[in-house]
């Protein structure tokens, strides 16, 4: 089974975060230029918590509250779900089913070093499932 270390060599280890005290509007943008779902929340070098298009939507819209005039940190989740790089992707798919999360931090000793979403854990698994696919057919095959 593959590992988180494993989608993050392929994905990458770019972090996309947002400060506490900002302006929930701020991230909704930063969240639309890169074309994400969430943003990690960091208090100087540390995960503070995270904050989704859904909290958005929960926290901010059907509360009526001002996006301009609402902070991060009001809105966020925490504490955060975290997983290690040696997690592996069956770990994480139930992780994020039993805690209803869709984005996990990846943390190394204390250390934040990337982040996997439900769509990473999902393409890992059709990918894997493709390849046992490819090997059983080949087998078959002779």
């Amino acid at each position: 089974m593959r590992q988180v270390k494993h989608l993050l060599e392929a994905k990458g280890r770019q972090v996309f975060a947002i400060e506490p005290e900002r302006p929930v509007l701020d991230a909704v943008k930063a969240m639309a230029e890169h074309r994400i779902g969430a943003l990690l929340v960091m208090r100087g070098g540390d995960l503070a918590g995270i904050v989704s298009e859904r909290d958005y939507a929960r926290k901010v819209v059907l509360h009526g509250r001002a996006s301009a005039d609402t902070p991060v940190a009001e809105i966020m989740s925490a504490p955060v779900v975290t997983v290690g790089p040696e997690s592996t992707v069956e770990e994480c798919m139930r992780l994020c089913t039993d805690r209803r999360v869709r984005h996990l931090p990846v943390v190394e000793r204390g250390k934040l070093i990337g982040v996997v979403s439900i769509g990473d854990l999902v393409k890992a698994t059709i990918d894997e499932q493709a390849e046992q696919i490819e090997h059983l057919q080949r087998y078959i095959a002779g």
